[in-house]
């Protein structure tokens, strides 16, 4: 049975995007069966792993909102063992809907849409991996409902833990009335300058007050690692020996040691 993990964090501009597609290829690229599920409107880790969304026949929202089956919407990449749920702008809207059809099918649950799909999925995957929207609204809230666990992506900037308290609120909350077993999967630490003091800074505060579940990976800001999806394809394939390879394979390890692999 496969395990599914969140990266969610309300702030944009923290790397979860990247740290979704390049973890999901590089638990892939460690013989592991992995499911990328965009869940951002933007649908940027469609496209960060090579897939036209004007091609794709149905998605996420059809799965949500139009009740597609598993089987309909997820596509095979052509990276090594990953596949994809993609996302385009129409989820944009899924919010409203998704509230809509809740008042007008009794017991439809607009949280918990995903959840059912997902657990269908869980059996065919070793990892689900799911790629947030940069806020905390239904999209995020049905990711909550259907994970295992979350990967909490912090910037390696001055605002860093600004918002945190919030996110750990939605995910208590989460905990007592969505999914009483979500568990933190870990904290993740990305785009460190470490030519800069107040990098390093950063990195001691969220040490000290995430402790044991900050990963000892640290994801550093380069310029390979912001190219890639612009070419379609993770950092493993765009540029195989640069850093930022180094660097998601060394959390996919983690992520396979902290679940007993």
């Amino acid at each position: 049975m496969g395990k599914i993990i969140a990266l969610v964090n309300q702030k944009g501009g923290v790397g979860k995007t990247t740290s979704s597609i390049n973890l999901a290829a590089s638990l892939g690229a460690l013989r592991e069966k992995v499911l990328l599920v965009d869940l951002d409107p933007q649908g940027n880790a469609t496209t960060g792993v090579g897939i036209d969304k004007g091609e794709v026949k149905k998605n996420i929202y059809d799965l949500m909102v139009d009740n597609a089956t598993i089987d309909e919407v997820i596509i095979k990449t052509k990276f090594k063992n990953l596949y994809i749920i993609t996302s385009n702008i129409l989820l944009a809207g899924s919010d409203l809907e998704l509230l809509e059809k809740s008042k007008l099918e009794p017991g439809f649950k607009p949280k918990a849409q995903l959840k059912k799909y997902l657990d269908e999925a869980k059996s065919m995957f070793d990892y689900i991996i799911i790629d947030c929207p940069p806020s905390l609204g239904i999209l995020t809230s049905n990711a909550l409902s259907a994970a295992d666990s979350v990967i909490i992506p912090v910037q390696c900037e001055f605002f860093a833990l600004e918002g945190i308290m919030q996110l750990l609120n939605s995910i208590m909350l989460a905990q007592k009335n969505l999914n009483p077993t979500l568990d933190i999967e870990g904290v993740l630490l990305t785009m460190l300058d470490n030519r800069t003091n107040l990098g390093l800074e950063v990195v001691e505060d969220i040490k000290s007050y995430f402790k044991e579940r900050v990963y000892d990976t640290i994801i550093p800001r380069l310029v390979r690692l912001s190219e890639a999806p612009s070419h379609g394809k993770p950092i493993i394939a765009y540029d195989p020996n640069s850093r930022g390879t180094e660097a998601y394979l060394n959390l996919a390890k983690e992520v396979l040691e902290r679940n007993g692999k």
